[in-house]
């Protein structure tokens, strides 16, 4: 039987959607240390009823793969949440930086939609190194120029953030001092492991609670 109480919670908790790729998804990790899952617990810890994340990413995906996935799975709208990471399978396939730049901003535009036209209710994550990882090496990728492509990309989804008035969560310092340490990998020496997910969701657990400050009390 389900009590007042348990319905009460479930009719003020907020609604999340996280849009991405596989660092989204958690790729080669357990659910439970996904960042958007670890930034959702921490939110609930601090008094903000979001829930556990609707997920839509997959590995590999590229900017407009995502695209196609969310019009596959629509209508999205209702939410009261939405995080945003994607770019890196762009920059790995070497694909256009001038493509990403409008296929990013209307998945931008999207994700504001997604939140209710409400563009402070969205959060974007920058994309990591991975070519500081021991899978970079193993491929006998050169880590300046792939810092410097990531960089390029970062930038033009950090000038995009700017003009539609969403906050951009700067984690790519943190994968380059610690993306090379095994604890901080899953298996693959590639993907992120949740110790590095916990770091991603310190930086971005701030800016997250400001930008729900005005939600419901559980």
């Amino acid at each position: 039987m389900t009590t007042t109480a348990h319905t009460t919670a479930l009719a003020t908790e907020l609604r999340y959607l996280a849009l991405g790729d596989s660092y989204t998804i958690g790729e080669g990790i357990d659910e439970a240390g996904r960042w958007p899952v670890q930034l959702a617990r921490a939110l609930r810890a601090g008094g903000v009823p979001l829930a556990d994340p609707r997920i839509i990413a997959t590995t590999g995906w590229t900017t407009d793969e995502l695209d196609a996935a969310i019009t596959a799975q629509e209508p999205l709208g209702g939410h009261d949440f939405v995080s945003l990471l994607i770019g890196v399978n762009n920059q790995y396939r070497g694909r256009n930086l001038d493509e990403y730049a409008g296929q990013f901003e209307a998945l931008l535009r999207r994700a504001i939609g997604f939140a209710g036209e409400r563009a402070g209710r969205v959060l974007v994550l920058s994309i990591p190194d991975w070519g500081v990882t021991p899978f970079a090496r193993r491929q006998g990728r050169d880590a300046q120029a792939t810092a410097q492509a990531i960089d390029a990309f970062n930038a033009t989804a950090r000038q995009a953030c700017r003009r539609q008035h969403v906050a951009f969560v700067d984690i790519t310092p943190a994968s380059r001092a610690h993306g090379g340490q095994a604890a901080m990998l899953a298996d693959d020496g590639l993907h992120p492991s949740a110790a590095m997910y916990a770091l991603w969701t310190a930086q971005a657990l701030p800016v997250a609670r400001a930008l729900l400050h005005d939600a419901p009390a559980p």
